[in-house]
């Protein structure tokens, strides 16, 4: 009873951050390929690096603070209720990413409402590689 309790200290974080690193290569890869996309074939244009720039200030923010905390709420209910399925880490993982593009966005008036469709896709990829992730280390022994 002692050393379970002692392996689930150890291998919830350990899973919680290699989810984190996971949803952050799958956020970061999909993201710079569909950025390099949309600036393909429109020339050096200063206000293309702006965006850009904006873009990725406004990730950082994104990801750092406003996702974190569901993700975490999301790892404590799965612990405490001992909840073993990799259908709800997976689309848990996948439904706090997801939210947060259209949450940020929320009274603002989108430039190109078709983008809205790519960054949702690209979020909610990431969380479910996260989630996925997640389960693989600590979920399913939950």
């Amino acid at each position: 009873m002692f050393w379970r309790a002692v392996g689930r200290i150890i291998l919830v974080p350990l899973g919680f951050i290699l989810a984190a690193l996971a949803a952050m290569f799958v956020l970061f890869t999909l993201g710079l390929e569909r950025v390099t996309h949309s600036v393909q074939g429109r020339g050096a244009d200063p206000d293309n690096w702006v965006a850009i720039f904006d873009l990725a200030q406004d990730t950082i923010m994104l990801f750092s603070t406003f996702t974190i905390v569901p993700a975490i709420l999301l790892v404590v209910v799965g612990e405490v209720a001992r909840i073993r399925s990799s259908l709800y880490y997976i689309m848990g993982g996948g439904a706090v990413l997801a939210a947060w593009p259209f949450l940020s966005r929320m009274g603002a008036a989108a430039q190109d409402p078709s983008q809205l469709g790519v960054v949702w896709t690209v979020f909610a990829t990431a969380g479910f590689t996260g989630g996925f992730i997640y389960w693989l280390v600590a979920g399913r022994r939950a």
